[in-house]
């Protein structure tokens, strides 16, 4: 499996692009915020940019995992659980949170990323993709982020913004 040296999360398609060496290796539908883009503190919308993976959070963890404050609860998601607490943000899996790259922009003062604390993190299945949903969050099925996880390094360089995706991407991996 390669390692991915850069993400693009297109807004518009509602996709994660994953390349290596200028090559696209992996598409994966994600959800955004529901308030769109923006990046200001508390505004629940998908912050746009340059950014890069700051710390990965959950290795080893298992599938579905809640996480809470970046720690696993002992929990694992189940739709009983889910009945328990349903107005949750849940956060499962794992976490790649994300810190800004462009000051002004998405780092410091009140539009920075990470103080926003804003996660590539997996979500219930029940959950759409391909729509806006999210708090803010990039949300992923588990199972992907799973994929995704092991490929990204630490320092990967993510690109969030509002285009759709070039022509050549859209076309099916071989």
């Amino acid at each position: 499996m390669a390692t991915l040296d850069f993400l693009h999360i297109s807004l518009a398609d509602q996709c994660l692009y994953g390349f290596a060496d200028g090559q696209l290796l992996l598409r994966l539908k994600v959800s955004t915020a529901l308030n769109g883009p923006g990046e200001r503190n508390g505004s629940g919308c998908t912050p746009r940019g340059l950014h890069q993976v700051r710390a990965k959070i959950g290795e080893g963890l298992p599938l579905g995992a809640v996480l809470r404050g970046r720690r696993w609860t002992g929990e694992v998601w189940s739709a009983d659980l889910h009945g328990q607490f349903p107005g949750r943000d849940w956060i499962l899996s794992r976490i790649l949170w994300l810190s800004g790259c462009e000051p002004g922009r998405n780092r410091l003062g009140e539009v920075d990323t990470f103080r926003r604390y804003i996660y590539l993190h997996g979500t219930p299945d029940t959950e759409p993709m391909g729509v806006p949903r999210s708090h803010g969050c990039v949300r992923l099925r588990n199972s992907d982020l799973l994929v995704l996880f092991s490929q990204v390094p630490v320092h990967c360089a993510v690109r969030i913004d509002e285009a759709p995706c070039p022509q050549w991407a859209a076309a099916p991996l071989i």
